[in-house]
Order: structure tokens, then C-alpha cells, then sequence
């Protein structure tokens, strides 16, 4: 009955098999032949929604910036970040809109610009669960409150990804409240102090968002570890550093 990603059923049906998905009582109900006659391909893998969010947010809270991040999967269960960041007034646009290996991929521009709260549904989180630390950070850069709801799934995550946020946020002057499986930032329209130093967790998305915040904050931003972000964005300094980000190692 819950959203799930499909990469595996469009891969699948892309190589030949016979995959037919259908929907009922508010269920979806998914079903295979058996040993099809199955077919090589070729297949571009495209670059990562979740990896790409961090150039993203990057773009729209850095005054003056505008980043656009090439051959990005558009899975409709990946892209729940970027709807929200549209209704929070975000510059997004997608280029080149194409269709490979059963997929939606296009390139994703990015702006800065003025942002405003918004409440974030419960339903959202499935095509987004992976964000939502990131979205906190330009929620805190926001005008007005925004209401993440759904949230259970990021206390069993690398870490409580949930009560990391939501500290670190706070431990760089933002007010974030934490109720059951809900997480409410109380933006500062552009104004975040920063100067924190955040307690990773050993978890590589609580060390970027973070980092991400000090681009942009009125102090710099420290995370205590970032040997474990390689874990699925080993490029990420090189990358920010190419677009004007400055890092500093510390010892913490």
C-alpha cells in the first residue's frame, strides 16, 4: 500500500521481461512472468536526484548563484524534493527532458531567489525520505515555518537522521521542533548565524547538508567528521570546490 521506488520494474522491462503494474484499493500490485527471454542493452546510468539536491540547494540559497546539474533522473518517486523546493518559491527548471532505459532524465537549473515555508505532506516522503536533511537547511533559510510530517523512516537510517537535523539546526542558531515523526524549522528569510559545530553521527547526509548551511551562513559551519561522505558522494569537496565553495580542515 506505500509508494515504492519502480527502478527495478522499468530495468526490467527494459531488458525484455514481462512486468505488469497495476492499482486497486489503494494498493499497487506488481507482477512478473517467469523466466523471460531477456535481452542485453545498453544503459546510461543517470546521476543521482539525491546526490544532485546538494547542488541544488547549494544554487538557490547562495545569493547571486545559479548551478545547472546535468542528466539527472526525474523518477517520479525520486522527485518529491524538487516539487517541494518549487512551492517554496525556488528557481528550478528542467532542460532537456528526455527518456532512457524506461527512465525520465533531464538537466536541473538552479537559482537563488527569495523562499517561503511550506508544509510538507506526509505522503511526500516515500520520493523524498533522503532529502529531508538537506531541505532543512533551506528551510532555515526561508521566510516563515515549514512542516516536514512522515519523518519515521529517518530514525532508522544511518542515523536518527531526525534528531540530527533538528540539533544541528539548532546548534547553529536555528529553532527546530520535533513532535512524534513531524519536524517544523523556523526559517530566518536569509539570516542563519551558524558558527555550530554539528555531531555527524557517522552519517554522509547530515555531514553535507550541513556543510551546505555554511555555505551561506553568517559564520562558518563545522561538522565533526566527513571521511564517511565517500560512502556515496566521494566527489562532493572536489565538486563545491570547483564552484567557489571553500573548505577548512579542523581539528574537532
Amino acid at each position: 500500500k506505500e509508494p515504492t521506488r519502480d527502478h527495478t520494474e522499468r530495468m526490467m522491462t527494459y531488458f525484455g521481461a514481462q512486468v505488469s503494474v497495476t492499482k486497486s484499493d489503494g494498493k499497487t500490485h506488481i507482477a512478473l512472468q517467469g523466466r523471460p527471454e531477456l535481452s542485453g542493452q545498453n544503459v546510461q546510468v543517470p546521476a543521482d536526484p539525491s546526490s544532485a539536491a546538494f547542488l541544488v540547494a547549494a544554487a538557490v540559497i547562495v545569493p547571486g548563484s545559479t548551478i545547472t546539474v546535468t542528466n539527472v533522473l526525474l523518477n517520479e518517486t525520486r522527485i518529491g524534493f524538487y516539487e517541494t523546493l518549487r512551492e517554496m518559491g525556488a528557481k528550478i527548471s528542467y532542460l532537456n527532458e528526455r527518456e532512457e532505459a524506461g527512465e525520465t532524465i533531464a538537466d536541473i537549473q538552479a537559482h537563488a531567489g527569495p523562499l517561503k515555508g511550506v508544509n510538507v505532506p506526509p505522503e511526500r516522503a516515500p520520493s523524498m525520505i533522503d532529502e529531508y536533511p538537506i531541505l532543512a537547511i533551506i528551510a532555515a533559510f526561508a521566510r516563515g515555518a515549514t512542516k516536514m510530517e512522515g519523518l519515521a523512516e529517518l530514525k532508522v537510517k544511518e542515523s536518527d537522521r531526525l534528531a540530527a537535523t533538528a540539533q544541528g539546526l539548532v546548534t547553529n542558531g536555528i529553532k527546530a521542533d520535533v513532535k512524534g515523526d513531524t519536524l517544523i524549522v523556523h526559517g530566518r528569510d536569509g539570516k542563519v548565524p551558524g558558527g555550530g559545530l554539528v555531531n555527524t553521527h557517522l552519517d554522509h547526509r547530515i555531514a553535507m547538508a550541513f556543510l551546505i548551511m555554511g555555505l551561506a551562513s553568517n559564520k562558518p559551519v563545522t561538522v565533526d567528521d566527513v571521511t564517511m561522505i565517500a560512502t556515496s558522494f566521494p566527489q562532493f569537496q572536489g565538486l563545491m570546490e570547483s564552484l567557489g565553495a571553500q573548505f577548512e580542515a579542523l581539528d574537532v
